[in-house]
């Protein structure tokens, strides 16, 4: 193990070849300090495992290109948004949320009169216009109308929704969306 003077000595030496190195690598100056400024803090923090005697500038050539090439890896996932504005609005809305939200749904549209619910389902879920639904119950399309719209006010009622704006998120979910910086 070299002494804290020797690594010290032996980074601040290879520092302008690290620098062409990463010039090199990344083609951008600004990226390049940043790698060699992260190459310097890693082998600093890990200047106790190198083995005196051996090659200090390969070890510190090695982990500049292996912290370039993690970084490669990782900006090759990432969605480029020079303006922000795509990342901004994605968010992943907390999983438990969404499933105890369905089973008071199921429960809630189980509740209803047969009738209501095979009829909200033909409408809300199957996605069947009015006529078609009137046409399959043998009904009038305004009985329709009228028995959808109190499936749906009893459903409402079930699960204790005053408006639409209430299904999504939780009031803290919304908070911290409604605060997030543009």
């Amino acid at each position: 193990m070299a002494s804290q003077g020797e690594m010290r000595d032996g980074l601040i030496e290879a520092m302008p070849r690290l620098q062409a190195f990463a010039v090199s690598l990344c083609g951008n100056s600004e990226r390049a300090s940043d790698l060699v400024q992260e190459t310097m803090v890693k082998a600093w923090a890990k200047h106790d495992s190198f083995a005196q005697g051996t090659n200090l500038s390969a070890w510190l050539f090695t982990i500049l290109r292996n912290a370039f090439y993690s970084e490669f890896r990782k900006r090759r996932r990432e969605v480029r948004d020079a303006t922000g504005q795509l990342t901004d609005r994605l968010a992943s809305m907390p999983e438990q949320y969404g499933h105890m939200d369905m089973q008071d749904f199921r429960h809630a549209l189980t509740s209803l009169p047969a009738g209501q619910r095979d009829l909200l389902i033909m409408i809300g879920a199957m996605g069947l216009s009015y006529q078609e639904v009137a046409d399959r119950a043998g009904c009038a399309v305004g009985t329709v109308k009228s028995r959808v719209n109190r499936a749906r006010n009893r459903l409402a009622a079930a699960l204790r929704l005053d408006s639409a704006a209430e299904f999504g998120p939780d009031g803290i979910v919304q908070a911290t969306l409604a605060t997030r910086p543009n």
